[in-house]
């Protein structure tokens, strides 16, 4: 399996993510792609600043991608997180798993983003029109 795995301070790329995981053995592609929303809880949000430590972020964004070979046949994968300070609508994270077939490539995109949350040391301050908090980037 092919693993691509990427902290970027820069704009994600839907389309550098698909170009990568594509591939003639695979028939299944699924991309999660997570952006600022306008609004947490009621509350208006200005923006998100990211932030990682970053060693640690990549082993573990790492060891889900090896996972997802344990459990299904994936054979591309990439899992790319922003930090820094991102506006409204701005790709905060983008993860695309190709399979050989649809069923195995929904499955393992979802373990991917739920695993990422709960274990991945990336912290999010969410910026509101009045004031701010800071929270780990899961619910």
């Amino acid at each position: 399996m092919a693993i691509d795995i990427q902290l970027l301070k820069k704009p994600l790329s839907l389309q550098d993510c698909q170009d990568w995981v594509a591939g003639a053995a695979c028939g299944g592609i699924v991309h999660f792609v997570g952006t600022v929303r306008k609004q947490t809880g009621g509350r208006a949000v200005e923006r998100l600043d990211f932030e990682a430590y970053e060693p640690m972020a990549i082993a573990e964004m790492r060891k889900i991608a090896e996972a997802l070979k344990e459990r299904w046949p994936a054979e591309r994968v990439a899992i790319h997180h922003r930090v820094g300070t991102l506006a409204i609508g701005e790709i905060a994270v983008i993860i695309a798993v190709a399979t050989p077939h649809r069923v195995e490539a929904f499955a393992a995109c979802q373990y991917a983003i739920d695993t990422l949350k709960q274990t991945v040391p990336i912290w999010k301050k969410e910026v509101f029109t009045d004031g701010e908090v800071w929270v780990a980037a899961h619910p």
